[in-house]
C-alpha cells in the first residue's frame, strides 16, 4: 500500500496581503517518495517541487520528476566550509538566513512561479523549509504568529517524519546532530523573523538586499492569492 507524504500540507487559508492563501498554491512537507499519496483534501502532484536538500541527501532522479518542475537549491550548501556547527536550532537558522540569502530568493521565485501548487520540501520539512515557507509567508503579508502556528505543525508528524528518513539516503548523519535539532520550538523560526524585521526596509530589505525584487514579491502574492497561474 503506498505510504503518505509526511508532513504534506496545504497552508490554504491563511491571511496575506489582499486576501488569503488559496487552495493548491503552496504545500510544505517531508522528503516525497516514488509512489506516495497526499492526505484527502491535498492537490496532489505538484507542478512545481523546491528540493532544498544537500547533494548527499537526493536521489538520482527525484521521484516527482515526472510530474513537476524540479528546483534543486541546496541551502546547507551555501554554509561556510570548516566553519563551527551551531549547536541548536537558532543558531543554525541564523546561519543559513546570513549565508544563503540569493538561494532564499531563488525559492521564493520558484513558488511564484509554478503554474500550479508548488511543493516546498527538504528532508524532515522542518527547519530548511520552514524557513524558506516563513520568509514566503511574511513577504506576502502573513501576520507572525501564523507563520509559527504553521512552523509548530511539524512537531505533531515526527513519527511519521522519523519514519521516512530512516528510508532515504544521507540519514546517517542524523545521529551526529544536537539533539535540539530534532525540536521544533517558536524560539526558532522566531529568530529569523527578528533577523528579517531588523533589517533596513524590514523583510522587504532583506529580501532585495539579497538579489529579490519587487516584481518577485507581487508575483509571489498573486500566485499564493490564486490570482495568477504562474510566469
Amino acid at each position: 500500500m503506498p505510504d503518505t507524504v509526511p508532513n504534506l500540507r496545504d497552508l490554504h487559508g491563511i491571511p496575506v496581503e489582499g486576501g488569503v492563501v488559496a487552495p493548491g498554491r503552496l504545500l510544505r512537507s517531508a522528503a516525497p517518495a516514488v509512489g506516495d499519496l497526499a492526505p484527502v483534501g491535498v492537490p496532489w502532484p505538484p507542478t512545481a517541487v523546491v528540493d532544498l536538500r544537500s547533494a548527499s541527501e537526493i536521489e538520482p532522479e527525484h521521484p516527482l520528476a515526472d510530474h513537476a518542475a524540479i528546483h534543486r537549491v541546496p541551502l546547507l550548501g551555501a554554509l561556510r566550509p570548516g566553519a563551527a556547527r551551531p549547536s541548536d536550532l537558532t543558531g543554525l537558522y541564523r546561519v543559513v538566513v546570513e549565508s544563503a540569502g540569493p538561494m532564499l530568493v531563488d525559492v521564493v521565485r520558484a513558488v511564484a512561479t509554478s503554474p500550479g501548487p508548488a511543493l516546498v520540501h527538504c528532508a524532515a520539512g522542518k527547519d530548511r523549509t520552514g524557513i524558506s515557507v516563513a520568509l514566503a509567508l511574511l513577504l506576502a503579508g502573513a501576520d507572525v504568529d501564523d507563520v509559527v502556528d504553521d512552523y509548530l505543525e511539524t512537531g505533531r508528524h515526527r513519527e511519521a517524519i522519523d519514519a521516512r528518513l530512516t528510508a532515504i539516503a544521507g540519514h546517517d548523519h542524523r545521529q551526529t546532530l544536537p539533539a535540539a535539532f530534532f525540536e521544533t520550538k517558536a524560539e526558532a523560526v522566531l529568530s529569523v523573523v527578528e533577523v528579517w524585521s531588523a533589517h533596513d526596509g524590514g523583510v522587504h530589505g532583506w529580501f532585495q538586499a539579497a538579489g529579490g525584487t519587487v516584481d518577485d514579491v507581487e508575483r509571489l502574492r498573486g500566485h499564493l492569492r490564486g490570482d495568477t497561474m504562474g510566469a
